[in-house]
């Protein structure tokens, strides 16, 4: 008896011991987490969604540590084979994270997912970590327009997508202070989310530009978003009533066979460009750049109507091939201050941008282009090479003579300040800079430049706090009779610069030029390359710099930066004059104060 005793002790107590196993095990933690999802704001629940980083793993591993932002984490249950990235995208813009390639990261190590494994089972439950509780809100981080901008150009495209982000922290890492990013390109399409009347469905690259933003401002970088302005190929296709009108056949106007320019001259197309200005403005970039803040400057001149023109008379026949400096068609004079004159059917504007399309010497993957423009010169006009020629000194030719006379009503160029004027009023208040993109010949001051781009620096330097001229070297076709201008760098650098300079004077803008990143025409191109380029232009009175290229593939500035940094005080350089650039930086209690989550918020 006292054995059978002993068994039956022992058998009631293991079947204790199993109810409270049962009790305590996978069932029970199921049915608590499912309590935990279904709770809003009770505290027990509270205590469960507690930020990743304080309950998985170290912050740096679980969510962008670049953001430092106070996020929770939700229980989600999967669908039968549902992909982890199709979560990801699908919580991306609730989360601190910028790419959904980074969230299904997080998710993998929050949940002690595989690297592995892509698909989920069903009914499996993950928790989805970094989620913020209100979307982020980033201001601009104010700096002096003088501040040493060092730069490089990223698409739309790239700065949404994980390479962009190794991009840009690789340039921060060799010295870079800023970032150019597009928010609407020369095709006109927009890479953010952006409501307006005449905008319809478009892809979007940047879901989040505040986020995005803050993320630059957590690594010191100064935020620069670029709009191309009037030329916009997808408003003019989706509203032709908005581009430049034939004369002949009342239609929208092509430019060597294709629509792409909007009338800058139209009201409704300014406020357009200025309304997507100022609510960038709003989202904490900390400078907007204007680019294609011109005139065509190629195809059929003599047919293209503007509104501007509505009242005025058509050119006089005989000098419909040529150009005037106040707009007017006319031949251009000799070019001022040293440039090399020639008519108007062989004269290309330097300092613009190739399509690798276009042009049979250069490819978009191996040679990318300089800004995506249609042509391998994007100048005035076209014609053969060998009918270059200068206008005789001793008396004025007779479209000279028409050029002479008094202007009759407002020009291009008055076009192109009075919309600087408007934008400039407008975006100024928001405390972001305002900065220009232009035509790097135009500093020669040639009056068929000025007749078709309508960008006269004299004018444009008062609307603005900084310029920046495109003076890539390899641009300035058949300049200074030097054959292969590409190939140098320090003198087009150099003249540039000096012309630049001399024209806005006095105006207190700051030159800031863009530099030349990329092979193209060139067969020097190199980190020495890069290095010449940023020495002559600091020289020359430049503060700062952006590096081109239109494929986003800076190997040459990334060897350069740190050579740069290592010469900057030597040869004779010191701190007062550094060879290369000063390095300034963002102040850091700003910065800082950015990324402070608000209390209770996740946002500041």
């Amino acid at each position: 008896m006292r054995l059978s005793s002993i068994r039956i002790v022992c058998a009631i107590t293991c079947l204790i011991f199993a109810v409270a196993a049962w009790r305590l095990g996978p069932h029970s933690s199921s049915d608590f987490y499912v309590q935990a999802q279904s709770a809003k704001s009770a505290a027990a629940p509270q205590a469960q969604l507690q930020p990743v980083s304080a309950s998985v793993a170290p912050a740096a591993k679980l969510a962008p540590a670049d953001l430092k932002l106070a996020g929770s984490a939700e229980l989600y249950t999967a669908k039968g084979g549902e992909a982890i990235q199709t979560i990801a995208r699908r919580y991306l813009g609730r989360t601190s994270y910028l790419t959904s390639s980074e969230l299904t990261d997080g998710i993998r190590i929050a949940n002690h997912i595989a690297p592995s494994t892509i698909f989920l089972k069903r009914n499996q439950q993950i928790a989805i970590p970094g989620l913020l509780s209100a979307p982020v809100v980033e201001k601009t981080v104010p700096v002096a327009k003088d501040f040493e901008v060092r730069a490089v150009y990223l698409t739309g495209v790239m700065a949404g997508s994980d390479h962009g982000l190794r991009i840009i922290k690789h340039w921060r890492e060799v010295g870079g202070n800023a970032v150019v990013f597009d928010i609407k390109d020369s095709d006109g399409s927009i890479s953010i989310p952006f409501e307006h009347p005449l905008v319809g469905k478009h892809n979007v690259y940047l879901h989040d530009v505040p986020k995005f933003v803050r993320f630059l401002h957590s690594q010191n970088m100064h935020a620069i978003a670029r709009i191309a302005i009037f030329r916009d190929e997808a408003l003019v296709k989706s509203h032709p009533e908005l581009a430049v009108q034939s004369r002949r056949n009342h239609q929208a106007w092509l430019e060597n066979g294709k629509l792409v320019w909007t009338d800058p001259s139209n009201p409704k197309v300014q406020d357009y460009d200025i309304a997507l200005a100022k609510y960038v403005a709003q989202l904490g970039v900390d400078e907007v750049q204007f680019d294609y803040v011109r005139f065509p400057a190629e195809g059929d001149q003599k047919d293209a109507q503007f509104v501007f023109q509505k009242d005025q008379p058509e050119a006089p026949a005989d000098n419909q091939d040529s150009s005037c400096g106040d707009g007017r068609l006319g031949r251009p004079a000799d070019a001022k201050q040293g440039g090399t004159a020639t008519t108007a059917a062989t004269t290309t504007t330097a300092g613009s941008d190739p399509n690798p399309a276009a042009n049979p010497n250069t490819t978009a993957t191996k040679t990318p282009a300089p800004k995506g423009q249609q042509n391998a010169a994007h100048g005035v006009s076209r014609g053969k090479a060998e009918q270059t020629a200068q206008a005789p000194k001793a008396r004025k030719t007779r479209a000279q003579a028409a050029c002479s006379a008094k202007p009759r009503g407002p020009q291009r160029s008055d076009v192109i300040a009075g919309f600087l004027k408007k934008a400039y009023a407008e975006l100024h208040p928001t405390g972001v800079l305002l900065s220009l993109d232009v035509f790097g010949v135009m500093a020669w001051q040639r009056n068929v430049d000025l007749a078709h781009t309508g960008q006269d620096i004299v004018q444009m330097a008062h609307f603005c706090d900084v310029l920046s001229p495109m003076i890539y070297p390899s641009h300035f076709f058949g300049m200074d009779n030097i054959a292969h201008p590409g190939d140098e760098p320090a003198h087009f650098i150099g003249e540039s610069m000096d012309r630049f300079e001399l024209i806005t004077k006095g105006s207190g803008v700051v030159i800031r030029p863009w530099l030349q990143a990329f092979h193209w025409r060139t067969k020097t191109y190199s980190p020495e390359y890069i290095k010449i380029q940023v020495e002559v232009a600091r020289q020359k009175g430049g503060i700062g710099f952006l590096f081109w290229n239109a494929g986003n593939d800076y190997s040459k500035p990334f060897v350069a930066m740190p050579e740069m940094k290592a010469a900057n005080y030597k040869d004779g350089a010191n701190k007062d004059n550094p060879k290369y650039f000063r390095g300034d930086e963002l102040p850091s209690a700003t910065v800082q104060a950015s990324l402070a989550p608000a209390s209770g918020t996740g946002t500041h």
